[in-house]
């Protein structure tokens, strides 16, 4: 579990894994360079399978990283300081891991949630075997990388995080995994996960055409340069402010609550807001008339063209 200024998510996602029916395990949390009250929470639990780590803001790459080499298991469950794991999350896929050697990966579905906690859709996985997951692969990432559980040993052998590919360090290293074994969605829900303004994802629509196009690039030829991590941290630098990241929080608020889980009135409150933040952004309205139609039409819509609701 990465950490960063997580002090108010941290001790509900740290309850979740210690409430898991499955006990032998110990939760490595990287602190990178939190100033906040993120390490006073994790001290504040007296459990021996907390092991805290801590670092200097170094980034998330680096201290998924020092994790890995830091961990003591073979298995290795990735996990955000703000989601939340069902109790069964590590016994069915460390299960699953057990009985197919021949796997190095296994994800699963997921429930999204507000930053708030508020329930906004269900996520199904775009593939769910290995062959239909290496059939889509380039289309886009396959796994929620919260909901992943790995092999240390062949993420080791793939090269770990890229240290240069920002946003999508982990679809990075799925590409360069596949090739190591087999991967897997297990068809069900086995954890939340926190859509926040505070993270450093957001909708990548967001991002800008020219981001979109080189991670494109970069995912094809399973590769970054230095001079690629430069140009990709640059715009993610630039697009740093609550403009982009709280009007995308709420955009993408208002189209799940929409497209996904239909309440046009929560809908276009986020989406009201995101207008608010940003009023440049001419898709934004064409979302908030799409609140006013009836639930049938909102379907048909997004069936014909799913990413411009």
């Amino acid at each position: 579990m990465p950490a960063y200024n997580a002090g108010k998510y941290i001790a509900e996602a740290i309850r979740s894994v210690l409430d898991q029916d499955f006990r032998d395990f110990e939760l490595l949390i990287v602190d990178d360079g939190s100033s906040d009250d993120t390490r006073q929470v994790i001290n504040g639990f007296p459990d021996g399978r907390i092991r805290l780590l801590t670092q200097e803001n170094r980034g998330i790459s680096v201290a998924l990283n020092a994790g890995l080499l830091a961990a003591r298991g073979d298995y290795i469950a990735r996990f955000d300081a703000d989601d939340i794991c069902f109790p069964q999350r590590l016994s069915r896929q460390a299960g699953f891991l057990d009985e197919h050697p021949d796997h190095v990966l296994t994800g699963s579905d997921a429930e999204y949630i507000s930053k708030d906690g508020e329930h906004l859709f269900h996520f199904r996985c775009v593939a769910y075997s290995n062959r239909d997951i290496l059939d889509k692969l380039y289309d886009g990432c396959p796994f929620i990388h919260s909901a992943v559980m790995y092999r240390k040993k062949e993420v080791l052998e793939a090269g770990s995080y890229s240290l240069y590919a920002h946003n999508f360090e982990d679809y990075l290293l799925w590409v360069q995994l596949v090739r190591l074994g087999k991967c897997c969605n297990l068809p069900e829900t086995l954890i939340k996960v926190r859509i926040n303004p505070d993270s450093v994802t957001i909708d990548e629509k967001w991002r800008g055409r020219r981001f979109r196009r080189l991670k494109r690039e970069i995912i094809r030829k399973g590769a970054i340069t230095d001079a690629e991590g430069e140009e990709l941290l640059s715009i993610i630098k630039n697009q740093d402010t609550w403009r982009i990241k709280g009007g995308a929080y709420h955009a993408l608020c208002g189209k799940k609550l929409l497209a996904d889980n239909y309440q046009p009135a929560k809908a276009r409150g986020h989406v009201i807001r995101a207008i608010r933040i940003n009023p440049f952004r001419l898709d934004n309205y064409a979302m908030l008339a799409a609140s006013f139609l009836p639930s049938k039409w909102i379907k048909w819509l997004h069936r014909r063209s799913p990413g411009k609701i």
